[in-house]
Order: C-alpha cells, then sequence, then structure tokens
C-alpha cells in the first residue's frame, strides 16, 4: 500500500529525527531552568514534543521495511498509534489543569496530538482495507503531527530563552 511512498517517509523521519537532536540543545539551553520542582512541567511539555517526533521516525521506518505485509504494517501502526493515542490523552488532561497555559498552547500541546494519533489509528484501518485514503490519512497525521511539534519546540525554546536570560522565571509559567 504504500509503494511510491519511500522518499515521503524518508523525508519525514529525518526530519522528525534532526528536530529530536535540536531538541536536546533547547533542552542544554534550558538546563538551569528544569530542576526537580518543575518536573511536572518537563512531563507534561518537553518529554511529550520528544515523544511525537519518535513516534514520527517510528512510523517511518516501520513505513520502510522492505518485508513487511499488509498486515504487520496494519498491527504495528494500529497498535501503536493505540498507545500513543492513550499517552497523548494523559499530556491532554495536564495541559488543560494548568490554569497559566494559553489557548494556543493548550491546542498544540493538548488537543492536536491526540488527533493525529486517532487519524493514525484510522489511517491503519484503511491502510488493512486496501483503501486508497490509507496512506493519505497516514501522511496527513504525520505532518500534521510533525508540524504542530515544530511549532511546540519553538515555543519551549523561546521559553527557555527568556528564562535563561531572565534569570527568574514569571509567576505562573511552566
Amino acid at each position: 500500500m504504500l509503494d511510491g511512498w519511500h522518499e515521503f517517509y524518508m523525508l519525514i523521519g529525518t526530519a522528525a529525527a534532526a528536530l529530536v537532536g535540536l531538541l536536546f540543545v533547547a533542552a542544554s539551553i534550558g538546563a538551569g531552568y528544569l530542576t526537580a520542582e518543575r518536573a511536572s512541567a518537563t512531563r507534561t511539555f518537553t518529554s511529550p514534543i520528544i515523544f511525537h517526533f519518535t513516534y514520527a521516525v517510528f512510523v517511518s521506518l516501520t513505513a520502510l521495511i522492505p518485508g513487511n505485509t499488509d498486515w504487520s504494517l496494519t498491527g504495528i501502526i494500529g497498535i501503536s498509534a493505540a498507545v500513543a493515542f492513550a499517552y497523548s490523552c494523559v499530556i491532554f488532561t495536564r495541559v488543560m489543569r494548568r490554569s497559566a497555559v494559553d489557548l494556543d498552547d493548550r491546542l498544540a500541546y493538548g488537543a492536536t496530538p491526540p488527533v493525529a494519533y486517532a487519524a493514525c489509528f484510522v489511517a491503519a484501518i484503511f491502510l488493512f482495507q486496501r483503501s486508497v485514503v490509507g496512506p493519505l490519512l497516514l501522511a496527513g497525521a504525520l505532518v500534521l503531527l510533525v508540524l504542530v511539534n515544530i511549532r511546540n519546540a519553538w515555543d519551549l525554546t523561546v521559553f527557555f530563552a527568556q528564562r535563561h536570560n531572565d534569570g527568574n522565571p514569571p509567576p505562573g509559567s511552566i
């Protein structure tokens, strides 16, 4: 089903992997800010970005395995999407409980990832049924996941840089 998509999965997987590396640079900028007292914020904002990029790399690598059958491909994508959906729902709950989080952050960190993972799960079903919708839906879901996490990584980098320069974070911040 994914014949002809080789370049797409190479590109999105490589981009997500490179962005994970850049996020480590951003984390090093904010290393002084990431204390034990702020562990909850790290779990809510930083760790999910790594998870989402890693998921895009994982699906890309899975799609590129030459020996995959339709059954194995859809099984791996479907099961991993269900697990990722559950994880992102936990993050959604954490983000929504934070009163100091803006609406755009609630959407980007909280609401969008579960939508992307639900789309990946539905795409796995369509792929299993050999529907032409499956590859397009999977590609769209991965693009959404990568794009929203580029935004999130940038937001986090700016946040860390501001805290690094200020020395004192404003009340109610991460």
